[in-house]
């Protein structure tokens, strides 16, 4: 079974999903799956050094007592999977182009759920600026890489346009929100779905599989 995440990296639910996906296989046990991350930019035209966040989120949401609500809602989700969001750590949304390259790189050498994960507690967790490349080269190191080599890698333009590639790809599949998942490259189901629908949806993708 094949499974396309789509994800931002910037994105609270798409952490909460990756977490719901993981308590959804450990309902199903037997279950064997190729997880492959894939970009989507919630934010494409974020200028590359970010902005501030309180500006961005009173643009996006029109006030600070809103901003509050819907924070508060999402940090409530993400206790019921273990996760400790901090958004109050957060000072810049950055642009996430070049934390979606460096899940590229990592898939090369089959480290891309650990990048991913790395990536969403170093944002939401610890605050820490994953537009910034010096901050990236400090996770892939932490993922095992060598860090020059990654630092050689981020500093070119290698797989940018693949990312901006990939994102008008899932527009043209009809996803306009992520979390996204796309099983054996033929069902589509967005939003951080509860373990129990997505164990459903393993269900049915290894059903329709093995009657293929």
């Amino acid at each position: 079974m094949k499974i396309d995440v789509i994800i931002d990296t910037v994105c609270p639910w798409c952490f909460i999903g990756k977490r719901r996906l993981e308590r959804a296989f450990a309902l199903r046990p037997d279950l064997k799956a190729r997880i492959d991350w894939r970009p989507f930019l919630l934010n494409p035209d974020m200028p590359a050094g970010g902005i501030d966040r309180t500006d961005y989120l009173v643009k996006k949401f029109g006030s600070e007592s809103r901003v509050r609500r819907i924070y508060g809602a999402i940090a409530d989700a993400g206790e019921s999977v273990e996760i400790d969001f901090a958004f109050d750590r957060i000072r810049r949304t950055p642009n996430s182009v070049d934390s979606h390259r460096l899940i590229r790189y990592a898939e090369r050498f089959g480290k891309a759920d650990e990048m991913v994960e790395n990536l969403f507690v170093a944002f939401f967790v610890a605050g820490r600026d994953i537009g910034d490349l010096q901050v990236l080269a400090d996770l892939a190191e932490k993922t095992g890489f060598d860090r020059r080599n990654v630092e050689a890698y981020l500093n070119e333009e290698d797989d940018s346009a693949l990312v901006y590639d990939e994102n008008a790809r899932a527009h043209r599949l009809g996803i306009n929100g992520v979390p996204a998942y796309v099983f054996n490259e033929s069902w589509v189901i967005s939003g951080a779905q509860e373990p129990q629908v997505l164990s459903r949806m393993l269900d049915a993708a290894f059903q329709a599989g093995n009657a293929a």
